[in-house]
This record gives C-alpha cells, sequence and structure tokens, in this order.
C-alpha cells in the first residue's frame, strides 16, 4: 500500500473522528493514535498546548502516543516545538541532527514536523511528530498534520 493511500485513509478517520468525538480532547486523543497507527514513518505523535495563564508562556504536553519524553514542559524560546508555536509557522526538519534547536528526545529520532493549532486566529498549540526515518514529511503528509491540527483548532474554537 503506498504512502498515499495510507494519507487518504488517514484522513477518512480524522474526519470519522472529528465527526464522532464530543469534546477537543477527545479528537486530539484519537488523532495521535490514527496518525501513530496508520503512518509507519510517525513514530511519536503528540499534542502540546500553551498553558492558560503561564507567564512566560509554556506549552505543555497533552495527548500522545510513542516512547514517553522528558519534555512535557516547552518554553517558547525552546527547540522545534518552541520555534513553530513563537512563528505560528509549521516547522519541518529534514534531518535533527542538522538542527541546533532540536532537542533531544530520543536517539532513533531522525526528522520531525511541528504544525501550530490556531484558536481565534492565535497560537493556542501543536502537533508534534517525530519519525525514524529522515526526510520523513513529503508535501502531503505536511498537508495531512495541517488539516489535523485545523480541526482540533475549529473544535477548540467551539468550547
Amino acid at each position: 500500500m503506498g504512502t498515499l493511500q495510507k494519507i487518504d485513509e488517514a484522513r477518512v478517520e480524522v474526519d470519522r473522528l472529528d465527526a464522532e468525538s464530543h469534546t477537543a480532547d477527545q479528537l486530539m486523543e484519537g488523532i495521535t493514535l490514527v496518525l501513530n497507527q496508520h503512518m509507519l514513518k510517525y513514530n511519536w505523535v503528540g499534542f502540546y498546548m500553551l498553558e492558560a495563564g503561564a507567564n512566560p508562556p509554556v506549552l505543555v504536553l497533552g495527548h500522545y502516543q510513542g516512547a514517553m519524553t522528558p519534555h512535557t514542559r516547552i518554553s517558547l524560546h525552546q527547540g522545534i516545538c518552541g520555534a513553530a508555536a513563537s512563528s505560528g509557522k509549521t516547522v519541518v526538519v529534514d534531518d535533527v541532527k542538522k538542527d541546533p534547536r532540536y532537542l533531544a528526545c530520543s536517539l532513533e529520532t531522525q526528522s520531525e514536523i511541528v504544525v501550530p493549532i490556531f484558536v481565534h486566529g492565535k497560537v493556542a498549540g501543536e502537533l508534534d511528530i517525530d519519525s525514524h526515518f529522515l526526510a520523513a514529511f513529503a508535501h502531503e503528509d505536511r498537508d495531512l498534520i495541517e488539516y489535523c491540527a485545523q480541526l482540533v483548532g475549529k473544535r477548540l474554537e467551539g468550547s
């Protein structure tokens, strides 16, 4: 089965989750499961959300699938996660060993993508995915992950 077919299947599953989930929390939990199980190269999938009222702002680990991480709280000036949250832009790193911003979580991680989640036009969190493969995130992967982040943002706006 090809990558595009896997991406299409994951999108169908995510749409089903969006329709069936009663809360943003349920949706985020379901998305981590679907992406981790359906996409071979998505070895760690997790949501980091901005902690309400924290000063300075901090990202806090929420639902995730994959190995435990020591990075349960990340400041906006730390790592690739902090870069995505502070810039409001998707960050794709094809080789984490070549990016000085990378916060080492696992020796197996080779590449990473972090997609901000917007609520009413402001960054509220992000969807972070690590892969044990170099350059694991093609344009189609980015589209899928950004789509998932948009669904969560819309659900959070409604809650």
